[in-house]
């Protein structure tokens, strides 16, 4: 029999998920897509900008997409549906690992025990990114939860996130990143370029070396994406910010009424609740990704004919 998602999900996609409901999953979940991306970034040809290290929406999850390995490919999948890791090579190998109540440290052991099954030999830094008070991931005994409905409503938001931004991207001509879920810091994102170099970003992200941003922001952006909150955030937002951020940028009139700019977030944001609450969540989302970046583009000067359909 097929997996099937609950009828409450599939009637509401834009379900409730504030972080004190989920916050033991979420964390821990965190941490499992932290070593998976890892793997990838450690095989993977490097891409600019870090995109050779960014996991994606599927149907039934968050995929690295295809892994070259000597002469061989390989994927890992992560199945919301099924509640399974599973890890596929391009020889036949198929091996699945059940996703269920277990430590950050079991996990990242079953998952290099099975690659080595699977004639995949790789080694990463098993320190966490862009998380207050890391712990090796070989010594994480503290991170040990998995509520199966929750992680639902996690891939099912990110499901209808990744279906705007992926309108909000086919409407950009010029150099745009792929619509990729960055597991450092546990958000999914679209970055348009508009073609210049930026100023040397400052650093200063927990756990994440200054070189790596650097090159994260070699160029002039416009970002959006969505991210599931954490510290003094307690609810989802939708985000948008510009690096480096134009004169006059958190002043610039945006939609829809309920976004605003966060100053402690330093970007534009697009309360969660809002779009629940919203008659036409589709318009609203996509007029905001809209409007914060016309605040970039127009108050930065970019070549709109250029770069816009």
């Amino acid at each position: 029999m097929a997996d099937l998602l609950p009828n409450t999900l599939v009637n509401n996609p834009w379900s409730s998920l504030p972080v004190v409901a989920w916050q033991d999953t979420y964390a821990t979940l965190h941490m499992w897509t932290q070593i998976i991306g890892k793997i990838r970034l450690a095989l993977a040809p490097k891409l600019n900008h870090w995109w050779h290290s960014t996991l994606y929406v599927t149907p039934r999850g968050l995929t690295t997409g295809c892994i070259p390995y000597n002469t061989r490919t390989f994927v890992i999948s992560f199945d919301f549906l099924a509640h399974n890791l599973q890890i596929e090579t391009s020889d036949g190998i198929s091996q699945t690992i059940p996703l269920a109540p277990r430590t950050v440290a079991d996990f990242y052991q079953e998952v290099m025990d099975t690659l080595h099954k699977s004639r995949i030999e790789v080694r990463i830094w098993t320190m966490p990114q862009e998380v207050a008070e890391p712990i090796p991931f070989e010594r994480d005994r503290q991170h040990a939860s998995y509520d199966p409905q929750a992680v639902q409503k996690f891939w099912q938001i990110l499901i209808q996130a990744d279906r705007l931004m992926n309108v909000f991207r086919s409407r950009f001509i010029g150099k745009c990143s792929p619509v990729h879920f960055f597991w450092g810091s546990f958000d999914l994102a679209v970055t348009r370029f508009s073609g210049r170099v930026a100023p040397e970003h400052p650093g200063g992200i927990p756990n994440m070396a200054d070189w790596v941003t650097r090159e994260a922001y070699s160029h002039e952006v416009s970002s959006c994406g969505f991210w599931f909150g954490g510290g003094t955030v307690t609810e989802p937002i939708f985000y948008s910010y510009a690096y480096p951020e134009p004169e006059k940028f958190r002043d610039y009139p945006i939609q829809p009424q309920e976004a605003f700019y966060s100053p402690d977030l330093q970007e534009f944001v697009l309360p969660y609740t809002a779009v629940q609450q919203a008659d036409e969540p589709d318009a609203i989302v996509l007029a905001f990704f809209q409007s914060t970046y016309e605040a970039a583009a127009n108050l930065s000067s970019w070549d709109h004919p250029a770069l816009e359909r």
